[in-house]
């Protein structure tokens, strides 16, 4: 008989800290959702920091990417492979659907670190991978979070698809010329004589950039209270919602949830007479008509976006003296940038053009005084600005994620129990209800401190890239593209002889030009 002896666990030294490190997931890659991961790295820093026995080995995090798949996951993939060099002994994840909704990537994330001697905890769940005694929870739970999205979606689109056909689709945001009143959209008749403005506009055989720069010049503001723009116009023109008709389901979600404009791959479902009309249908066909004829004779072809930021200043130059926006010409052969209000008219606003070299020879001239006199200016200004913190508000918005993500289980919860028919539709109407209501006011909470903290993240950000500039102590020789649009948002012009650069980070620094 073959002799069989016994090789035991290496156990860790109980002097030694485990390095704990936790992965996020955040569903969109906008600036809110910065703001998001902050909260997080917050939470579990603060989380992980109040253990004694555990050191803190950083958050890793995917920004817009779906839990679906594995594919594209450059922060999940960063960790594992920090694993594998031994950098990690033990993670932390909000929930499984968190590191993936796909059981079989959940099973060979599990195994692979399994067999490293890392596990795994999942918070909402209360699980420890290095405490189970098989895989079948993990493979239930983990089949049930693969599947939830997918009923979910299903059961979301059903209840919609169902308004869709009986009619009873709430527009919740009504266009330009409408307003929502009891659910139902109503005209506006200021904004609904603007609508009319701007179809009569289009069939007297003007441009959509005039008939915008006609709504401008004339004081009237757009449904957000900003200048129209060409595009705004042709939204208009093109939204058959102005006829009282409208049409549901011109977008569509695929399985793996990615938005699409519908070419006839779902069913759509238009309603004629749906609301009150503000032009016929007469009109609206021949201003459709006349736009397109007006882009087929000028070759517009949208995905070409042509001439669209073709310079680095472009859109980027304002008056100090009307506050109008700055456009290249040439002049004498010479690139130059003047104030477009000058342009239209030399007596409304004084400015006159100046060279592109000397807007870029500024810029240089002034990043070189920066990099020169960084401990006197720059430092003190980091200092000033970390000073003011905003911990408070991160730690509040880490609150509200919180409850807003389990509000959010409660209401697919209800939802599922009532799709399943164990739940009364007056129960239905009440629960759910209550929840929406809930939702709302933490959404506005979250809002409101997003906009007051997003800013400040975004500068914090843009003045730690600074700071490392400069830091280099190598001077500019000459003008950097890439570096003027990583740290420069506006050039204002005070005259001909002075333009000031505002700094993504905040200051404005002046220099002669």
């Amino acid at each position: 008989m073959d002799k069989i002896s016994k090789i035991e666990a290496a156990k860790r030294d109980p002097q030694k800290k485990l390095r704990v490190a936790a992965y996020a997931r955040v569903s969109t890659g906008s600036a809110e959702q910065l703001v998001s991961l902050e909260t997080q790295k917050n939470h579990y820093e603060r989380y992980i920091r109040a253990r004694p026995d555990w050191s803190y080995a950083g958050l890793y995090y995917d920004e817009g990417i779906s839990g679906t798949s594995m594919a594209n996951r450059d922060g999940l993939l960063r960790m594992l492979s920090d694993c594998d060099k031994g950098k990690i002994d033990y993670i932390i994840v909000k929930s499984i659907s968190r590191l993936s909704r796909n059981t079989v990537d959940s099973l060979e994330i599990v195994r692979k670190l399994n067999e490293k001697g890392i596990n795994i905890f999942f918070e909402k769940e209360k699980i420890d991978t290095g405490s189970m005694e098989s895989e079948l929870l993990l493979s239930i739970l983990s089949g049930l979070a693969e599947s939830e999205s997918h009923s979910i979606a299903s059961n979301e689109k059903w209840a919609i698809q169902q308004k869709f056909r009986d009619g009873t689709y709430k527009i919740s945001y009504p266009p330009y010329g409408y307003i929502n009143v009891g659910g139902k959209m109503k005209v506006e008749p200021e904004q609904a004589a603007v609508v009319k403005r701007i179809f009569q506009g289009i069939l007297d055989g003007k441009s959509m950039g005039t008939v915008a720069k006609e709504l401008n010049n004339d004081g009237i503001p757009s449904k957000k209270g900003g200048k129209w723009k060409a595009t705004s116009i042709g939204c208009i023109v093109r939204n058959e919602k102005y006829t009282g008709d409208v049409v549901f389901q011109k977008t569509y979600s695929d399985d793996r949830f990615k938005r699409h404009r519908n070419e006839g791959e779902v069913t759509q479902y238009r309603i004629n007479g749906h609301h009150e009309a503000i032009i016929s249908h007469e009109m609206f066909d021949a201003a459709n008509a006349a736009v397109s004829q007006n882009a087929a004779d000028k070759g517009y072809v949208r995905e070409e976006r042509k001439g669209l930021n073709r310079y680095v200043f472009s859109g980027k130059i304002v008056c100090g003296e009307c506050g109008s926006k700055w456009k290249r010409i040439i002049s004498a052969h010479v690139p130059r940038y003047i104030c477009s209000r000058h342009v239209d008219d030399k007596y409304a606003c004084s400015m006159q053009s100046i060279p592109e070299d000397s807007i870029k020879a500024a810029f240089v001239t002034m990043m070189n005084k920066l990099i020169f006199a960084r401990d006197q200016l720059l430092v003190p200004y980091a200092r000033m600005i970390k000073a003011g913190g905003g911990k408070d508000s991160i730690r509040r918005l880490s609150e509200i994620e919180e409850l807003l993500e389990d509000n959010e289980s409660r209401r697919k919860q209800v939802s599922l129990f009532f799709t399943q028919g164990l739940l009364d539709p007056a129960i239905y109407a009440e629960k759910n209800g209550e929840l929406v209501r809930q939702s709302k006011a933490l959404s506005d909470e979250k809002e409101a401190l997003m906009a007051a903290t997003t800013g400040s993240h975004e500068k914090n950000e843009s003045l730690e890239s600074l700071m490392r500039f400069t830091a280099r102590k190598t001077m500019l020789t000459e003008f950097d593209d890439s570096l003027f649009i990583e740290q420069v948002d506006t050039v204002i012009v005070y005259s001909r002889e002075e333009i000031g650069f505002r700094m993504k980070c905040g200051p404005v620094f002046r220099e002669r030009v």
